[in-house]
């Protein structure tokens, strides 16, 4: 299924930021019997319901003349939300410093399947967080395998 994400991403990408958009993220799934391609958009003021509907509007014919996806789905247009999944580089980078949750698949030898911090740096292998909630800083250390989701966190 990623490859029909990356194959819609590449196909999308210059007409979403050629009506003013940013194209965070291509989701591409099988939920129950349906299939839905759900395409996240972003842009500095936000995201409303009429960005959405232009966005959908400009790149149904596209998607329709490409016909990547041989069954029947569900398009989305939204946003990214408050609270974004960060799983592309561009992501991170974007988001430095700030406060970060991290799911892992499994737990790890601390025994913890999830921390929260201030995402510090990240590589192709590693992302680094600083736990700045206890008494004492702490950097972690994550194998990027061992990720199953980062997210940002918003305080309400």
């Amino acid at each position: 299924m990623a490859n029909i994400e990356e194959k819609v991403e590449t196909l999308l990408k210059p007409k979403i930021e050629e009506i003013g958009y940013d194209l965070y993220d291509v989701e591409y799934a099988k939920e129950g019997k349906n299939f839905f391609l759900r395409i996240f958009i972003d842009k500095p003021e936000g995201i409303d319901l009429t960005d959405c509907e232009k966005v959908s509007n400009s790149i149904n014919d596209i998607l329709d003349q490409a016909d990547y996806i041989k069954d029947q789905y569900f398009l989305e247009v939204s946003s990214p939300g408050i609270e974004r999944i960060l799983k592309k580089d561009k992501h991170l980078e974007q988001n430095k410093e700030k406060e970060i949750q991290v799911k892992l698949f499994k737990k790890d030898e601390k025994g913890k399947k999830e921390y929260q911090g201030i995402l510090h740096d990240f590589d192709e292998e590693t992302i680094t967080i600083k736990d700045e909630l206890k008494e004492k800083t702490e950097t972690i250390k994550i194998e990027r395998k061992n990720i199953a989701q980062i997210k940002t966190i918003y305080h309400w």
